[in-house]
């Protein structure tokens, strides 16, 4: 056989089972691309998946809580809605002088009040945190003292804490920090350890600590009770604001340990005994002299 045909019909056979084995290829490995999900079969997914990032943001981040009054004007207007920060609590931290905080309800504070009854809606959404619980009976105020804190008003003011006079431009305009009233508007208490005392902004129209010194905590908050601290007015929002601690909470306010106290007492003490024995003792203070 020629050299030609012979290398003509191998290229031909060589070709042709070349064209086969890409059919085989195109007909039998190649997958047909999938088809995209309907956005209806979708959508149960996408709100389970939301529900579930609500509630854990619920539970551990961030929560919305309405203000039910006017006892924190101008800060806070009845009808906001304010983020609180519930995080910081689980990594231990505890409420600040000059914070504002939600706290729950530490002595019937609110016993009395109305209880709101909110639709479906309205129920649906305070369980996944985007409104708040009417079943939840919370407060919401400004830490003034903490554990170990002395507080004091009298006459119309200004308010003290450890002996160190406030100034708080967060009061209500045409408010005094102090009331001149017999139903606790006078007062000084030192702070227990676990427990913080707080005020309204709206010192005319607060039933706060002051008002609640003869319950069971004496008008003391348990540091438990806190929810966290109001850190962000979201609703409306032609009211959208932060809410930082206030300068006059920065001008070291902590009281003196007493064992500093007596600590820096004993010093010259100490020091005053010392010298008068060494004038009387003409043996000990010839030693010294001779070094």
């Amino acid at each position: 056989m020629p050299p030609g045909d012979g290398s003509g019909d191998h290229d031909g056979h060589h070709d042709g089972g070349d064209d086969s084995g890409k059919a085989r290829d195109a007909g039998g490995d190649a997958k047909a691309p999938n088809k995209p999900r309907s956005f209806w079969k979708e959508l149960p997914l996408l709100i389970g998946i939301a529900l579930v990032l609500a509630l854990l943001i619920k539970s551990f981040l961030v929560q919305a809580f309405s203000i039910p009054s006017d006892s924190m004007q101008n800060t806070l207007q009845q009808g906001d809605r304010v983020l609180v920060d519930k995080l910081t609590p689980w990594f231990g931290s505890e409420p600040e002088r000059g914070e504002v905080v939600v706290f729950h309800d530490p002595d019937k504070w609110l016993a009395g009040e109305p209880t709101p009854n909110p639709n479906a809606i309205q129920t649906a959404l305070s369980w996944i945190g985007l409104m708040p619980s009417s079943e939840e009976k919370d407060l919401i105020k400004r830490v003034i003292g903490v554990g170990g804190d002395t507080v004091e008003c009298k006459g119309t003011g200004p308010l003290r804490v450890n002996g160190k006079a406030l100034n708080e431009p967060y009061v209500y305009p045409g408010n005094t920090p102090c009331t001149m009233d017999d139903g606790g508007g006078q007062f000084k208490v030192k702070v227990p350890e676990g427990k913080i005392w707080v005020m309204g902004d709206h010192r005319q129209n607060s039933l706060d600590s002051r008002y609640h010194q003869q319950d069971e905590h004496k008008g003391f908050v348990p540091v438990g009770n806190a929810v966290g601290r109001a850190i962000v007015v979201a609703w409306p929002p032609t009211r959208w604001s932060t809410l930082p601690v206030p300068d006059t909470f920065d001008q070291g306010l902590t009281a003196a340990a007493p064992s500093a106290l007596g600590l820096a007492g004993a010093v010259p003490l100490v020091l005053w005994r010392r010298r008068r024995l060494t004038v009387g003792n003409t043996r000990v203070s010839g030693s010294r002299t001779a070094g």
